[in-house]
């Protein structure tokens, strides 16, 4: 039986070999390992022409929504936020119609980190800005183990279980839910760590990693579920 192929968004910066700096199509190891690893076929994705979307929709079998940078504000209704890094409007623009198209396809994905952000903003959603002055504290912005409770009737809770201890250093976070999208974990002041398309075949974001630390649970979820 063929692996299924499995899309992996990507960075496009600037990056330097040898003597070289020239703009190319970043995306950490981790992703692709994690694919390999469940059975899958990684395929990096460039977040260049909005046209192939569909096509990548069609021959894909599965997506990751990969972390990253934050989102521009402005995608979601929201304030410019100094403290945000420059934003990387060609990736915002790719992601969020990327994740619009394989919503309406049921392709399965899995959004990590800012993926999660991504697909939350696609299906309507807003996020918090910068979340360290929401919350008045700056441990979800820090890289520090932390624990989360997760929804034990969730597909996230059956596959990894009702708690996690996740490593997930980010300055954004989920506010308002998108269509279709149930909040499905929690860290212990209440932001949302995970989330879930309801009526997908699968459609699951995590504000963590999955994978990065040797649990690849979600990923060969996310694999078998890209095989039928």
């Amino acid at each position: 039986m063929p692996r299924p192929l499995i899309g992996i968004t990507a960075y496009l910066e600037a990056a330097r070999w040898g003597d070289w700096v020239r703009e190319a199509i970043l995306s950490p190891p981790s992703y692709a390992r994690a694919v390999e690893k469940a059975g899958g076929a990684p395929v990096v994705l460039p977040p260049l022409n909005l046209g192939g979307i569909d096509d990548y929709v069609r021959g894909l079998s599965g997506l990751i929504l990969a972390g990253g940078g934050e989102l521009d504000p402005s995608l979601y209704g929201a304030a410019r936020e100094e403290r945000v890094r420059d934003p990387q409007p060609h990736r915002d623009r790719f992601e969020l119609a990327l994740a619009r198209a394989a919503v309406e396809a049921d392709l399965p994905l899995l959004a990590s980190g800012r993926g999660m952000h991504v697909l939350n903003v696609a299906q309507g959603g807003t996020l918090i800005p910068w979340l360290p002055e929401a919350v008045d504290h700056d441990r979800h912005a820090a890289a520090q183990a932390h624990r989360i409770q997760i929804s034990v009737s969730s597909r996230l809770g059956k596959t990894v279980g009702d708690t996690a201890e996740v490593t997930a250093p980010h300055h954004q976070a989920v506010k308002r839910l998108g269509t279709g999208l149930l909040a499905v974990a929690w860290a212990d002041d209440q932001i949302v760590e995970g989330i879930e398309l309801q009526g997908h075949r699968f459609g699951v974001g995590v504000q963590w990693n999955p994978g990065r630390a040797g649990d690849n649970r979600l990923i060969e979820a996310l694999v078998e579920a890209s095989r039928r």
